[in-house]
């Protein structure tokens, strides 16, 4: 998930103070004061027979208060770029980890970069994750999500809005081509050529109707172009890439000679 270059306004909410509950490394230690521990400070780590034991169990409190440990006192209801990579650094995961804008579609995130308490809660209560450890064992999960066809559409129609800055109704170059990088660009033959185009064209920014269209065109169209209607509904966009695209495999005058004909 690419990095927000913006931070988003403030919450206004004020809540009551939660009364702290363990932090996910340490829940692996006894909560009864009255039993000595009699392992030494190694055994107070996370066993995988004490993780288990917590699996089925989701806690809101505990998911609140992991998410406490990410946010600062003055903003305590919103996860910043800054939690973001500590949380990231935490589970494993880059923040550029297309795995990250997953997990943002899970939680329904409306802004690159930032987490609010109830959009956490949305998605980890949905993934019944309240630490570190559940979190890493849905990360196959959620990478898998991109598999299926459907899902993935919902995601890359969630990505344009996610991404895109606020302010603006359409997403800018530099920040479509990251989020195109992610999604499309292991997966599209045409990825490479598509983004040599979009470098040399006069587009400053993608809307979403253009957005939208770019994957039409990277599940339907065949890498030589040959069920590619100029007459169809596509957009500007795509017909000049088609045009771009026949001239650098040398079509040009096959292309010039249909015209004239």
């Amino acid at each position: 998930m690419p990095r927000s270059k913006r931070r988003a306004p403030s919450s206004t909410n004020h809540h009551t103070p939660i009364e702290m509950s363990p932090s996910a490394h340490e829940e692996g230690i006894s909560r009864h004061p009255s039993k000595r521990l009699r392992h030494t400070s190694s055994a107070r780590r996370y066993s995988k027979t004490e993780d288990v034991s917590t699996a089925s169990s989701f806690s809101q409190k505990r998911c609140i208060t992991w998410f406490r440990e990410y946010t600062t006192p003055d903003d305590s209801d919103t996860l910043g770029p800054e939690g973001m990579e500590k949380f990231c650094e935490d589970i494993g995961v880059e923040p550029e980890n297309v795995v990250m804008l997953v997990l943002a579609y899970k939680m329904n995130a409306r802004q690159m970069g930032f987490f609010t308490l109830s959009e956490w809660l949305k998605g980890l209560s949905d993934l019944q994750c309240d630490s570190i450890s559940k979190i890493q064992q849905k990360l196959e999960y959620l990478r898998n999500q991109l598999n299926d066809p459907h899902t993935f559409k919902g995601i890359y129609r969630y990505a344009y809005d996610f991404a895109r800055d606020k302010d603006q109704r359409s997403m800018d170059m530099e920040t479509a081509r990251v989020m195109l990088q992610l999604l499309l660009g292991k997966h599209w033959p045409l990825f490479t050529q598509f983004a040599q185009f979009l470098d040399q064209s006069k587009y400053k920014v993608i809307n979403k109707d253009q957005w939208c269209n770019i994957l039409e065109f990277s599940r339907t169209i065949n890498h030589d172009l040959a069920n590619y209607d100029l007459d169809g509904a596509w957009p500007v966009m795509l017909d000049e890439f088609v045009e771009w695209l026949k001239i650098q495999r040398g079509e040009e005058a096959s292309s010039t000679e249909a015209r004239g004909s």
